[in-house]
């Protein structure tokens, strides 16, 4: 076979990415969300009765947004209008909404606007769409891979129903790649490709949940090993190596995901699991999270998840953050290993944080209540005269250490119990000591000594 013959079987579509070519038609061939999708799953339903409502599709990358926008607007027989935040402003959410308003007053055709990357636009360019969205000249389909949440104001939100799509399962990536080897029309069916399970096995992993990557690896993978002289195109593990070696994992470290992953190592630590901890640590030091930011999150958990409970931990992550200091990336990081494992099997009590939070309550609620005279400092004559010290007893001098019935509150909040020693680690050692000097203190029998 010649070179002419061998490349113009590709037809008018080599110019097109393979991703493109091999983007879905219809509701069936849209891989990975048959919690949206499936039949009798609201959305489907939706679709299927033509009764659209507005909708933000929030989802990562390669998970199917624009596409499933079109295949709804196709279904349903709307117009589709599409734009982008990061190209569009205020001029173009105008442009859009007036043509769909000629287009449903001229044919009667209802429209879909999609609107890609939707939370990149600011709150005035979000508030230009809702007169449109409320009288029904467009049907709003946003795109957006934050957090609607936080990235979208509440009024727009308000009026859209969120979906959100997932990142697809290697067994649906896996899926996505042998039709696009099978495909004799947009895939490479024609091309005679041999490549190995664990190739494909390869990709589907490195793609990470994203269909376009995945199509990206076959392609790039496909294409470099194909020549002139071949009539088959054999590709080797080398070559896939290659072509997925510099996979980057989706990962915002200043978006959504950030807050979800230092939320998942914080819920590991406390329900001391040093796999969990040891695996979202990792995960985040892989995202490339600032390992400062770790150190300084382990030494927070160690004062509002270990506490008393061994004091210990709070050492133990100060020590971490100094020893990353010294040794640097990439050995410093299994310090902050270290740390989160210890933390992750120490023992657990949360009895500092709580007091904390309740005397900061008191504090809000009850003002600026004055201190008791009898714990007042009192270093000048006028001072003494006017009562401050007086009453005071020196703990030092009574059995225990322990003055009887001195109170070290103020009076409104004398009655007042903060700290509360759990059963475990040191805590349950020192609980009945703190109890014993508590009663005392109040007159309530004997001291420890």
């Amino acid at each position: 076979m010649s070179e002419g013959d061998l490349f113009a079987a590709e037809g008018e579509e080599a110019g097109r990415p393979l991703a493109d070519r091999l983007r879905p038609r219809n509701l069936e061939e849209l891989a990975g969300q048959d919690h949206l999708l499936g039949p009798g799953m609201p959305l489907r339903r939706a679709v299927e009765a033509d009764r659209l409502h507005s909708m933000v599709l929030w989802g990562p990358p390669g998970t199917g947004k624009t596409t499933l926008a079109r295949i709804i607007a196709e279904r349903t027989g709307y117009a589709f209008h599409q734009i982008s935040a990061v190209f569009s402003g205020v001029k173009d959410i105008r442009a859009a909404i007036d043509t769909a308003r000629r287009e449903r007053d001229e044919h009667g055709r209802p429209a879909v606007l999609f609107v890609d990357e939707v939370h990149r636009f600011n709150r005035a360019q979000l508030d230009g769409f809702l007169p449109a969205v409320e009288d029904g000249t467009v049907t709003l389909i946003g795109a957006t891979t934050e957090n609607p949440s936080f990235e979208l104001n509440a009024a727009l939100l308000s009026r859209c129903r969120v979906y959100v799509l997932k990142a697809l399962d290697a067994a649906a990536l896996r899926g996505l790649l042998d039709r696009a080897l099978a495909d004799e029309q947009q895939g490479f069916g024609t091309w005679r490709v041999v490549i190995g399970d664990e190739e494909l096995d390869l990709m589907a992993a490195a793609a990470d949940g994203d269909a376009r990557r995945a199509l990206t690896f076959l392609e790039l993978a496909v294409e470099t090993t194909r020549t002139a002289e071949n009539e088959a195109v054999s590709v080797g593990r080398g070559t896939v190596e290659a072509v997925v070696g510099g996979r980057v994992r989706r990962y915002d470290k200043a978006g959504d995901q950030h807050f979800d992953l230092i939320s998942a190592l914080h819920k590991a630590i406390r329900g001391s699991d040093p796999d969990g901890a040891v695996y979202w640590l990792t995960r985040m030091l892989d995202g490339g999270d600032e390992p400062l930011y770790l150190a300084r999150r382990l030494v927070r958990i160690a004062s509002e998840d270990v506490g008393n409970a061994d004091p210990r931990a709070l050492e133990v992550t100060l020590n971490a953050k100094a020893a990353f200091d010294f040794l640097g990336s990439p050995e410093g990081e299994l310090v902050l290993a270290q740390a989160a494992i210890y933390l992750a099997i120490a023992p657990k009590s949360n009895a500092v944080y709580a007091a904390y939070n309740e005397a900061v309550a008191d504090v809000e609620v009850s003002g600026s209540l004055e201190v008791p005279y009898h714990i007042r400092n009192a270093p000048t004559r006028l001072m003494k005269e006017l009562g401050y010290g007086k009453g005071y007893q020196y703990d030092h001098n009574h059995e225990g250490g322990v003055a009887p019935e001195q109170t070290y509150l103020p009076d409104a909040l004398a009655d007042r119990t903060y700290y509360r020693p759990t059963d475990r680690g040191l805590e349950g050692r020192v609980g009945e000591q703190i109890e014993a000097l508590r009663r005392k203190r109040r007159g309530q029998g004997n001291g420890a000594g």
